[in-house]
């Protein structure tokens, strides 16, 4: 059995979307030959909210190092955990480097400075390591473009650091390759010197099985309350919006064709906002009420916790999953409305793996679109009037056969041969020398 540290900045009970990428691999990576340690910022350093239910999700037996960070400062000049645990991080990989005998160090990023801890670690005590993009470091995500803003120094800062810190790196993977791909055109040397996988968050029938145990009742609308709820959980990424507004535009045109549509559809977005924990950080909002749609979709920008999202989407009438004009989007919520059999809603680029996914099941309505070419009002008005009717959308009876290779067992299996083949990897330079 060999051993890996996961580095995540985040993890459970923490209630960020990131934290699932490494709890997820550790319920399955042993089966696949590979013993996970988990080091993390212990919770009293996060600014998020937490949610003790989670540490449920954690299979029995898991080591999860758990370190000091240094205090945040304020406006947010010193927030990011994966930077003020840093130090403390690096510490806790090398002591278990020297305890345990790890063979490989992972890193899941964001946060960004996470990844820093890898060349460190290599320099220090010897010990190879791979990067994970949940999300591409290097984006211009909006407001880069202004200078000396935060996101312009996050966006130049990223730019200076990612090559320094994976130059020396045996193992580059990502929840799909787009997300990394653009970090090996600015180091095309790294191709050939490194090992790249790519895999889904993937499903857990856990979570579904903890949602049973735990029943939670939504508190964005009351079930059985006669209305069409249909609900959206989740970040608005920069380019969804121009899908946002069609979608906006669609339910403008129904409600004024039809008084008994205005009265009962609702849509629901949660999660939606600028910060995790603003309850006015409004995105969707001020779209809303441009069309004056305020008395249909409503908007709880703040995240609330994961056994809460569950609850939402469980009793929810149907579930939105709304794509981006980037087809590297792969929204998770996909498989948990599946699970839960509701109806399904998605509105997808057509290259994005949760297209490919629901192809797969057979189940629910798939609307696609390219980038500069988005569906037509009419025929997003003929598919929402078509799943409030209850004529598409139904997911009771989806092919788990068919997409189990978008399990979070398969995720673990794919890492655990990316592993090996970066181990490899190390074992061939180290016998050829310098």
């Amino acid at each position: 059995m060999r051993r890996v540290a996961i580095v995540a900045s985040h993890f459970v009970p923490s209630n960020l979307a990131a934290v699932h990428r490494a709890r997820l691999w550790s319920q399955h990576l042993a089966e696949f030959g590979w013993e996970p340690t988990i080091v993390t910022a212990h919770f009293r350093h996060y600014r998020e909210p937490i949610e003790p239910d989670l540490e449920q999700l954690l299979p029995e037996g898991l080591r999860v190092v758990r370190t000091p960070a240094f205090p945040a400062l304020p406006f947010g000049i010193l927030g990011d955990v994966g930077l003020r645990a840093l130090p403390f991080h690096l510490r806790a990989v090398c002591r278990l480097a020297r305890e345990q005998s790890l063979d490989f160090l992972h890193i899941t990023i964001p946060s960004n400075y996470s990844a820093l801890v890898g060349r460190l670690a290599r320099n220090r005590c010897g010990l190879p390591y791979g990067i994970d993009y949940i999300d591409p470091w290097v984006n211009p995500w909006p407001g880069s473009e202004k200078r000396l803003s935060k996101a312009w120094v996050a966006f130049h800062l990223g730019r200076a650091l990612e090559p320094w810190a994976v130059r020396q790196a045996s193992l580059i993977t990502g929840v799909a390759p787009r997300y990394y791909e653009g970090m090996l055109e600015r180091n095309p040397g790294l191709r050939s010197k490194v090992v790249t996988a790519a895999m889904p968050y993937g499903y857990s029938d856990m979570d579904a099985a903890l949602a049973d145990r735990l029943p939670r009742t939504p508190f964005l609308f009351e079930p059985g309350d006669g209305k069409f709820h249909v609900v959206y959980a989740g970040a608005m990424l920069p380019k969804a919006y121009t899908v946002l507004e069609r979608l906006l535009e669609t339910i403008a045109v129904l409600a004024g064709e039809s008084p008994a549509f205005a009265r009962d559809f609702r849509l629901h977005f949660v999660g939606t906002g600028r910060s995790p924990t603003d309850p006015d950080g409004f995105n969707v909002m001020p779209l809303v009420r441009a069309r004056g749609l305020e008395a249909i979709v409503d908007e709880h920008p703040q995240r609330i916790g994961y056994l809460d999202v569950l609850a939402h989407l469980r009793h929810a009438s149907a579930v939105l999953v709304l794509g981006s004009t980037e087809p590297h989007y792969t929204p998770s919520k996909v498989f948990q409305a599946l699970q839960f059999g509701r109806r399904l809603l998605a509105i997808l680029h057509a290259e994005s793996s949760a297209a490919e996914v629901l192809r797969l099941a057979g189940r629910g309505a798939v609307i696609t679109f390219q980038e500069h070419e988005l569906p037509a009002v009419s025929h997003l008005c003929s598919a929402l009037a078509a799943l409030v009717a209850g004529d598409v959308g139904a997911t009771s009876g989806a092919d788990w056969t068919a997409l189990e290779r978008f399990s979070a067992r398969s995720s673990a299996r794919a890492l655990a041969a990316a592993l090996d083949e970066a181990m490899e990897l190390e074992q061939r330079v180290r016998a050829e020398g310098p």
